[in-house]
Parts: C-alpha cells; sequence; structure tokens
C-alpha cells in the first residue's frame, strides 16, 4: 500500500486508538457518571486516542442508559445477568482497541494527568504489564493499593501485626516495581494480557487481579506503582454494615489463589495465620465499644472453612434469577 493509499485508510478507519477506558459497574448509577465525568476530562488532553467501553454488570438502576448517553462513553455493553469481575475485565480487555487498557471500577474517579502519568510508565518501561494509580479515600487519607504476593511469610507478617510493614508496597513518591497493585485503577498492556490469556474467570471477585499479576510475573512481565497518577476510590463495596458474603468471598479466593500457586500446606498455613489475626482483632474489639468483633470472627470462620458459606458468586446467582 503507498503512503497515500495508507492515509486515506487510516482517515476512513478513524485515528488509530492507543488507550482504552474499561469501566465495569455494577448498579453504583451516582458514581459511574462521575468516574465518566473524570475520563471526559482526562480525554481532552490527551496526545493521542482514545475510547471509552463501560460493561454494566446486570444493573437495575438506570446505569446503562446513563452509559449510553454519557459523552465520553464509545460502547456500553449490558449484561441481562450479573457475572463475576475477572471475567468482565477480561471481556473489555478484549474487546479493547487500545495498546494499553486502563481498568477502572465504576467507583473510582481520576484525578487530573493521572491517565497520561499511567502511560508513560508503560512506555518507558517496555517489560512493564500493568501500572497502578495511587488510590485516595473520598477525604483525602491514601488507601494500600499495592502489596507483595500472598505467601505464608506474608500471612505471618499479618499475624505478627506487621503487614503494613512488610507487605504493603504502596509507599514512596517514586514510581517503583511492585508484585501486583489493584485493579480500582490499573493501566495494562493488552498484549501483555493476551499473552497470558486475560483474568482467570474462576475468581469471580477479589484476588482475581492477585492472580493475573502472579501469572504475569511467571511469564517475564512486571507490575508497576506510579504515585503520581491519583485516583479517588469510593470504595462502595466496603460500605457495608457485616458483609457476610463479601468475607466469604474473600476467604475463598484467597485460598484459590493459595492452591493454585502454592502448595497445599502453604494454603493451610495461610488459613491459620490469617485466623489468628483476625480472631486477635475480634478478641481485641469486644473491649472497645463500637469496634466490629462479629466481622472480624466472621474473617475467622470463613478464613478457616473456605469451602462452606455464600459469597459473592452465590448473591449474584439469586440476584439474576430474581430477574425471571
Amino acid at each position: 500500500m503507498t503512503h497515500a493509499a495508507h492515509a486515506e485508510a487510516e482517515a476512513r478507519s478513524g485515528p488509530q486508538i492507543e488507550l482504552t477506558y474499561c469501566v465495569v459497574n455494577t448498579s453504583q448509577r451516582e458514581f459511574l457518571v462521575r468516574g465518566l465525568d473524570a475520563i471526559a476530562r482526562e480525554r481532552e488532553s490527551l496526545p493521542f486516542a482514545s475510547e471509552v467501553l463501560v460493561l454494566d454488570n446486570g444493573s437495575r438502576d438506570g446505569s446503562a442508559e446513563a452509559a449510553r448517553g454519557h459523552r465520553a462513553v464509545d460502547e456500553t455493553i449490558a449484561l441481562p445477568v450479573r457475572r463475576g469481575k475477572g471475567l468482565n475485565d477480561s471481556e473489555l480487555l478484549k474487546r479493547a482497541r487500545g495498546r494499553y487498557a486502563l481498568l477502572l471500577n465504576e467507583d473510582s474517579e481520576l484525578v487530573s494527568g493521572a491517565t497520561r502519568v499511567l502511560w508513560r510508565a508503560l512506555e518507558e518501561r517496555p517489560r512493564a504489564a500493568c501500572a497502578g494509580a495511587r488510590l485516595l479515600r473520598p477525604d483525602g487519607s491514601r488507601q494500600a493499593s499495592a502489596w507483595r504476593f500472598p505467601t505464608p511469610l506474608t500471612a505471618l507478617a499479618g499475624a505478627l501485626f506487621m503487614h503494613r510493614l512488610l507487605t504493603v508496597q504502596s509507599r514512596g513518591r517514586r514510581t517503583r516495581e511492585v508484585d501486583w497493585c489493584q485493579s480500582a485503577a490499573l493501566l495494562v498492556r493488552r498484549e501483555a494480557a493476551a499473552q497470558v490469556d486475560y483474568l482467570d474467570p474462576d475468581f469471580f471477585v477479589y484476588s482475581d487481579e492477585v492472580d493475573f499479576a502472579r501469572r504475569l510475573r511467571d511469564a517475564g512481565w512486571r507490575s508497576v506503582y506510579v504515585p503520581a497518577a491519583v485516583a479517588v476510590h469510593h470504595e462502595q463495596l466496603s460500605s457495608d454494615a457485616v458483609p457476610e458474603r463479601r468475607i466469604v468471598e474473600l476467604a475463598r479466593n484467597r485460598d484459590l489463589y493459595m492452591r493454585k500457586h502454592h502448595s497445599a500446606a502453604a494454603a493451610r498455613a495461610v488459613r491459620w495465620l490469617t485466623a489468628w489475626s483476625y480472631a486477635v482483632r475480634a478478641l481485641a474489639a469486644l473491649a472497645v465499644p463500637g469496634r466490629p468483633a462479629r466481622r472480624y470472627w466472621l474473617h475467622v470462620t470463613a478464613t478457616l472453612r473456605p469451602g462452606r458459606g455464600e459469597g459473592l458468586r452465590e448473591a449474584a446467582a439469586e440476584y439474576n434469577s430474581s430477574s425471571y
């Protein structure tokens, strides 16, 4: 093809997409719109072409309609039923046309310039597959967003209440290599994601990005934490008073990760060490009015018996069946 013909073809098809924003929403219309407003502002300052995909996870609050009508959105995928996060993120990564895909929760609100800083971090590091933003709570306090991979040693650090010192890696002001970053605001190199076959759908929610980063590391890729890129994470999933099903789902997927990447003995060690740390918290909470002793004890029982109880997978199945 001649240069002129190539230019004509490009003009017909539009500019090459460099980055795709990938947003999964589950019944959080208000936060979705705020997040999309932030994306619209981000796109105006980018030196390259981008697109926005929204996958609505079976919501019944008008979220899909709000996404379709938003000026920032190029495509809305409205699922008739609720599915797991790993599966939904994978679908968006496969549909995306950009070299990079910025995975976002519906309750993640990008701060000005975050996209460009994350993009530059991966551009400057050819072997980095993921770049995670610094996450802030709505009150401006920092939320941990990068950690070491789970092992019996990290569980021991938690049992000794040294987790923040020895396991949390989202600290400092410089971009640094880490084991894994939270996917609330995570830029992914799509070439790398395809190489490891995207996220594992067996992880309904929780530990999905940990497993993804671990498989990327095993394939020779790296993850980086980029503190200059900031997103406000409203973290609606943590607002439940006693989130029994979330606790069950967290425990079962932590155990799934350990059994997938470590030995059965290592998985048992992590169960007991993690349960111990929650048991101590439960006992301490009994002496302090207003502390969630019951919630800590639910973590103990779910951690020791991850195969029992009903989690978010079962909650989604009930939700889906109620629509028929």
